[in-house]
């Protein structure tokens, strides 16, 4: 997916599993194996089959424009809100959640909620255990790594966030060696595809890959609209040149994902760290699709070095609250509604959709209605159906 990104649609945007959808995707297939007594493999199969039907869905929307007209279809205000309410989503989840540390207590153990939200360092040890001191080289890693950052970005260094992220990471697998005695490289060490979906019932088959879709297509829709206002590759209306060949990558990537065993397959907000080191075309994804492929053989750049990226991207991508009309409660409600949702939901698409139902809610209530599109009406009307209906 992220070649096709890469030579189709010539965007800077890399694809892998979202890490949301994956959450949503295992409850899937539990639900599967109590629903029906089928094995768990058996239902993981299922499960990647409503993924691949998922998947050709948006391949067909996508060469019929209609994921294009969807995005058409999202008002300009909220449009311009999206890139702030990822930023605010990447702070939190670099400082939130990104880095985890497990010990023989248990955990994961957080940074923001264990370490700093610890009344004093007795108790944070005491509830740690042995993971305390993986915390403490974690935070410090996390802080070094993003001041590195903003230092390189200040002295105008190129890449300055990949730099930032290999300093950082030097210094967390030098504190593994030293304070902690453990091999930072010890990751070196070194199915079938029978669907059962006639067993989980048709209607089931339907409203899943239904949800899916719904969750993927606004997840993708907002990490591009939110990566591309901030890296200036939008017009004055809001629109991104080859959104359609970029979407379409998306769906492929969907495709292909679910025949290699992987769950959906989306556009990662995290291509913001790209666009951020100055990407701008499809070299950044051939790059990134490169590496990737390198790194199945190469040890992970730690949590904690990503968390400092995170961190920076999404101040940046904060900044695009200056666009956003505050005295115009069209925009601004919206817009605050997204801001709260995304990172406490953890959904770009969730988000997107309270803010679209807000705002077609406050049109009709102001005697406005006519202004809103009426294909901004069904968005509306399908995100309240999901929320509410959907079981």
């Amino acid at each position: 997916g992220t070649l096709v990104m890469a030579f189709a649609a010539n965007k800077p945007f890399a694809m892998a599993p979202g890490m949301g959808l994956n959450s949503f995707f295992a409850v899937v297939v539990a639900n599967i194996v109590s629903l029906t007594g089928m094995s768990y493999l058996q239902s993981f199969q299922t499960a990647l089959c409503v993924i691949l039907i998922e998947g050709i869905v948006f391949i067909i929307l996508s060469v019929l424009k209609v994921r294009e007209k969807i995005v058409e279809a999202i008002p300009l205000g909220i449009r311009l809100g999206i890139a702030p309410a990822i930023g605010l989503m990447l702070l939190n989840i670099g400082i939130g959640s990104n880095a985890g540390v497990y010990s023989s207590d248990g955990g994961p153990f957080f940074v923001m909620r264990d370490f700093f939200g610890a009344l004093t360092p007795s108790l944070a040890k005491a509830n740690m255990g042995d993971g305390y001191p993986q915390m403490v080289l974690t935070v410090v890693t996390m802080f070094v790594g993003l001041f590195l950052i903003v230092l390189f970005a200040h002295k105008k260094i190129k890449g300055s966030v990949l730099l930032g992220m290999l300093c950082a990471s030097g210094i967390y697998w030098a504190g593994e060696a030293i304070f902690l005695h453990t091999n930072p490289f010890a990751s070196l060490k070194g199915a079938s595809f029978v669907p059962a979906l006639g067993e989980i019932g048709w209607f089931t088959v339907v409203t899943l890959v239904i949800t899916f879709c719904i969750i993927d297509m606004f997840d993708t829709i907002g990490t591009l609209v939110g990566t591309a206002s901030r890296a200036g590759m939008v017009d004055k209306d809001g629109n991104m040149p080859r959104m359609r060949e970029a979407l379409l990558a998306d769906a492929i990537g969907t495709v292909t994902g679910a025949c290699t065993g992987t769950s959906t397959v989306t556009t990662f907000v995290e291509s913001a760290s790209g666009v951020e080191a100055g990407g701008r075309t499809g070299l950044t994804a051939l790059t990134t699709g490169v590496l990737f492929l390198a790194s199945m053989f190469l040890a992970p750049i730690p949590a904690a070095a990503t968390s400092s990226a995170l961190i920076y991207v999404g101040l940046l991508m904060l900044g695009g609250l200056k666009k956003i009309d505050f005295d115009d409660v069209y925009q601004s409600l919206p817009v605050a509604i997204m801001l709260i949702s995304m990172p406490i939901s953890g959904s770009i698409g969730h988000g997107i959709g309270l803010g679209l139902i807000s705002y077609s809610v406050l049109k009709l209530c102001t005697g406005k209605g006519k202004d809103v599109s009426v294909l901004t009406y069904v968005i509306s009307v399908i995100f309240l159906v999901k929320f509410f209906l959907v079981a």
